[in-house]
């Protein structure tokens, strides 16, 4: 079985499939080396560790370097977060799914953000031409942004996230992403209504994988989350550094790390 196939397979169950966000190499490989079943990257996450603001900015070479040296170091299924492609001309959309798939990405979070939802159909079919011009069957997870920019509120914004599902699911999705919402409710009926795997974002208030999975949900997403985790963590302990100069406590607090010239070698 390939890889995109053993990753479309694991959004059929039986249990949620439970996604990390790596950023790197290394957090790709921790996270792998850790029990994670696939990897996903967070285009935040990517874009900030190189110095960029999310939002369709990183440079896409950067990109596809980013999504190569984490496919390099890890033997599970990569999907990559590529935003809204990076651009809203169909070409270099296809363009950039081409290289993409070559760094080793067997699936992409596709986001439709504030943009007219028939735009994100097109880059849609066009993301599926070019993953069908290439052999792969990339899974493509289109995120639809509605509740995570407060296009609309309440039943209104359900209507207009069912109806961007169908209409991402009739150009060519195979998952839908709904970032924003937490109450089991609502997402029971996200779950029920769209006819293709959802995914969740995990935040404060989103219930643990076990109760989603009971929901309807088939996948979780930890967002940035690793990422504030491990930078957190940092500028805690260097700022400590910085102010007593204790090289041995910091030495400490990196004790358990794994061996990762071992690992990469």
């Amino acid at each position: 079985m390939s890889q995109a196939e053993t990753f479309r397979a694991l959004h059929a169950g039986p249990d949620i499939l439970v996604l990390p966000n790596a950023w790197d190499a290394a957090s790709a490989a921790l996270m792998e080396d850790a029990g994670a079943k696939a990897v996903a990257t967070s285009s935040a996450a990517v874009a900030w560790a190189h110095g960029y603001a999310d939002g369709d900015i990183l440079p896409v070479p950067t990109l596809l370097a980013a999504i190569g040296e984490m496919a390099r170091v890890i033997k599970v299924p990569l999907t990559a977060d590529i935003e809204g492609g990076y651009s809203d001309d169909l070409a270099t959309v296809a363009q950039t799914i081409r290289g993409v798939i070559d760094a080793g990405a067997v699936g992409i979070n596709f986001e439709d953000g504030a943009r007219d939802p028939d735009l994100h159909v097109r880059k849609i079919e066009a993301v599926r031409e070019a993953a069908a011009q290439a052999g792969v069957a990339l899974f493509v997870n289109a995120r639809i942004d509605v509740y995570l920019k407060g296009l609309a509120k309440g039943e209104e914004a359900l209507a207009e996230t069912l109806r961007r599902a169908e209409l991402y699911k009739a150009a060519g999705a195979d998952g839908i992403f709904v970032p924003g919402p937490a109450e089991d409710a609502l997402l029971a009926t996200l779950a029920k209504e769209i006819a293709l795997p959802l995914n969740v974002m995990g935040r404060p208030g989103v219930a643990p994988a076990a109760r989603l999975q009971a929901l309807g949900v088939r996948r979780l997403s930890s967002a940035t989350a690793p990422f504030r985790a491990a930078y957190a963590a940092l500028g805690t302990s260097i700022t400590a550094y910085l102010k007593d100069g204790d090289a041995g406590a910091l030495a400490m607090l990196g004790k358990d790390l794994p061996d990762l010239n071992k690992r990469f070698g």
